[in-house]
């Protein structure tokens, strides 16, 4: 939508990780560091830590695209709400292992002839485990004991553990003893200061091809950084909304005054989405048949969010259809026949 006004070659915030869009910050280039690290001892465990959004599972593709794939089997663990034996299927699942209906003797035994049968190829396991944090504390006992399995005394399985930074306090309960013992390097990765944000918001502008339009003053980007806390995710869904609020508009520059409208629309929306989840939605009047004052001003405000938003999609659906319009006259235009000839029968 807004990459074609814009001439973008594609969406520059997209919430989605890809490496292409990796900005080295202090933190990320020094949590990429550990990474790395981490991979050179070829065995333990790594943990980084950092809140929702701030780019744990982009580091983990950028390292993933940068990898070896001659000399490294990797594979990553997302879903951690399972219980000590799901979370052995899912470790085989993710490498590609039979799992199904087998007991855990087999999963185990299929799990070390698989890192038993990549060592012999020369290949080191990788295991990354996102979400650390949702892991129960049988399930980490049972990702410990597969750092058990060693080939010349040395371990065949490696594994990054990445959560929010509640991890870090789970992991100085007694039950982690363990587990702390083979951990050879942690980081928490932060947010991202003033300088870094307007970095990241250019960097992603130019991977798409940006040459300038729209462009920022420094009042936008220090908004931009005050909103989202210098948290990559929320820098991402501001931008986005920013971008396509330029689009219906018709804007080519973003100043203080157009950000804090955006930021508006979306703490009105942040608040409406919040009410209603914490509360529900009261679908029948009071006894009676009439609407208590604090519901009619609840009402009120709720048919002025849908007007507002009506008024954001009206703008987009006119465009389209003029461009389906333009189009459609375009592929009939070309396909007229000259005055005075008829089509052969």
């Amino acid at each position: 939508m807004y990459e074609d006004y814009y001439r973008f070659s594609a969406k520059p915030f997209q919430l989605n990780p890809d490496p292409r869009f990796f900005y080295g910050s202090k933190g990320h280039k020094r949590a990429m560091a550990y990474l790395d690290y981490g991979l050179s001892l070829g065995e333990g465990f790594i943990v980084i830590t950092g809140e929702v959004g701030a780019g744990k599972t982009t580091l983990v593709r950028n390292l993933f695209s940068q990898l070896d794939a001659h000399s490294l089997v990797a594979a990553q663990l997302v879903s951690t709400q399972l219980d000590a034996e799901d979370t052995l299927r899912s470790v085989a699942a993710s490498f590609g292992l039979a799992h199904e209906g087998l007991t855990k003797s087999a999963l185990l035994k299929n799990l070390e002839d698989f890192l038993v049968a990549a060592a012999r190829q020369g290949k080191r396991a990788l295991l990354v485990v996102d979400e650390a944090q949702n892991l129960t504390p049988r399930a980490v006992e049972e990702l410990r004991m597969l750092s058990n399995y060693q080939n010349n005394e040395r371990s065949l399985i490696q594994t990054f553990l990445l959560g929010q930074p509640e991890f870090r306090g789970i992991l100085q309960s007694p039950d982690m003893q363990q587990l702390r013992q083979r951990v050879v390097a942690s980081y928490h990765l932060g947010p991202l200061d003033a300088g870094e944000t307007r970095g990241y918001i250019e960097h992603r502008l130019h991977t798409v091809g940006w040459q300038g339009n729209p462009n920022f003053d420094e009042a936008a980007f220090s908004a931009l950084h005050c909103f989202a806390g210098g948290i990559p995710r929320r820098i991402n869904t501001t931008c986005d909304r920013l971008l396509l609020f330029g689009f219906l508009e018709e804007k080519s520059h973003f100043g203080e005054a157009e950000v804090n409208e955006v930021i508006a629309d979306l703490r009105n929306e942040v608040a409406h989405q919040d009410y209603h989840g914490a509360t529900g939605v009261n679908n029948h009047p009071p006894e009676g048949g009439t609407l208590h004052h604090e519901n009619s001003i609840q009402l009120v405000q709720r048919i002025d969010q849908v007007e507002r938003s009506v008024n954001r999609i009206l703008p987009i659906v006119r465009k389209i259809l003029f461009t389906v319009s333009e189009r459609s006259n375009t592929v009939a235009d070309e396909g007229a026949l000259p005055d005075g000839q008829d089509i052969a029968h």
